[in-house]
């Protein structure tokens, strides 16, 4: 096994109040910013509404854009311009158009209000249809009416089926579903001259592509939003029972206590930083909550050897020893993984960045939280308790039988 540390001797439990003190600044702002904008900022998967994905063949008008869309009543749209590292100069914007009203059909009127918006603003003058915008079914439909390759009317159909997809592959796949030039097409595997050709006759090439809709009810949307409440509740207490039984109940309770504390402060840094919480971002919750709890076992447990070894020794100091021992295990893990999860956020691309923002902020607090949190919980419990009775170092036969007798209890728990 790799140390990172040889023989650390850290008093983490003397140092339990700073780690206290931290998490109780960190609810506080996330608190103060929550209440400041009236709760978190929810996707449209849970809100309801609709989303537009827009790529531009060049830096996105978002004034003319915003202009357009107020002209047609929607000015209370929100156009955000993503911005990803991978794929420099992308020029895509998502315009989002939130349903406040009940009425599911009214989705399908904002969505139709959105393309008309981005047809009479940017369409141009062409009468001719746009390739950006054909489907595969349509353009495979053409060819094979002119039939570009003369191959006759046998067969002409498969084969003029196969030549429109992969066309379609690659504006889709290498130009991210917008064609700047219709010579971009030669990669495109049975396309040449005559297909150019009767392509440049046929159709013009617009200066902007839809690259994907969403549309989510009302209705739909709160009923996500309530499930995901639910599944993070669930297993939050099932986790409770398992620790439990494992160990004991206060060791259950510490240990949900901890996760507790990290998702609020995940989802603190959510709302002062105005990501949205979407289905993914639960989906890295849930994984946050297991990650989390994995370490603070691991923890435990160690504890629960360290209770049998060291009968004599008091509870804080085999808390600690468990604690270092298992030091270079939890940087080891913690930082491997917070490295692959900034990788994932900083590169991923603007549909996994809430994810990735969610495990990178979650693996630090769910890290030191299992340290500074869950493990003092239960310390200061047994203090209450009066479980730990003898300080370090008390040479009476008295105090040493009092104090192996409490440990005794404790190494007692530890086995259930």
């Amino acid at each position: 096994m790799i140390e990172l540390f040889r023989a650390p001797n850290i008093n983490w439990i003397g140092k339990s109040k700073y780690f206290i003190a931290l998490s109780l600044i960190l609810l506080l702002v996330g608190g103060i910013s929550l209440a400041q904008k009236g709760g978190l900022r929810y996707g449209i998967d849970f809100r309801g509404g609709t989303l537009v994905y827009v790529r531009f063949t060049q830096q996105p008008p978002i004034d003319k854009l915003r202009q357009g869309l107020a002209a047609r009543g929607l000015g209370e749209s929100t156009i955000q311009e993503i911005r990803d590292i991978t794929r420099p100069g992308s020029n895509e914007v998502v315009i989002g158009l939130e349903q406040k009203s009940g009425e599911e059909a009214t989705l399908d009127a904002g969505k139709a209000t959105i393309l008309a918006v981005l047809k009479d603003t940017f369409g141009g003058e062409s009468a001719k249809p746009d390739l950006n915008a054909a489907n595969v079914t349509a353009l495979g439909e053409f060819l094979a009416r002119r039939d570009v390759l003369g191959l006759g009317a046998s067969g002409t159909a498969d084969r003029y089926a196969e030549l429109a997809r992969a066309i379609a592959d690659v504006r889709d796949k290498e130009h991210s579903g917008l064609l700047t030039n219709f010579h971009e097409l030669k990669t495109a595997p049975g396309v040449d001259d005559r297909v150019l050709a009767a392509l440049r006759e046929s159709y013009s090439l617009g200066t902007y592509a839809v690259r994907n809709v969403e549309v989510v009810g009302p209705k739909v949307g709160a009923q996500l939003r309530q499930q995901a409440i639910f599944a993070t509740l669930y297993a939050l207490a099932g986790m409770l029972v398992y620790i439990a039984f494992r160990f004991e109940w206060v060791y259950g309770s510490a240990a949900v206590l901890a996760v507790f504390h990290d998702v609020l402060i995940t989802l603190g840094f959510f709302s002062l930083l105005n990501f949205e919480i979407s289905l993914t971002v639960i989906a890295a919750l849930l994984t946050l909550v297991g990650y989390s709890m994995n370490d603070t076992i691991v923890i435990f447990d160690r504890i629960r050897e360290n209770l049998r070894l060291m009968r004599r020794e008091p509870f804080a100091t085999i808390v600690n020893r468990s604690i270092n021992q298992t030091l270079s295990r939890t940087v080891l893990t913690s930082g491997l993984t917070f490295i692959t999860v900034l990788v994932l956020f900083l590169m991923g691309g603007a549909v996994l960045r809430s994810f990735a923002f969610a495990l990178t902020v979650g693996i630090v607090v769910g890290t030191y939280s299992s340290v500074g949190i869950a493990v003092p919980v239960v310390v200061f419990w047994y203090r209450w308790r009066g479980v730990h009775v003898a300080p370090a170092g008390v040479s009476s036969s008295g105090s040493r039988a009092a104090q192996s007798e409490a440990n005794s209890r404790l190494a007692a728990a530890g086995k259930r």
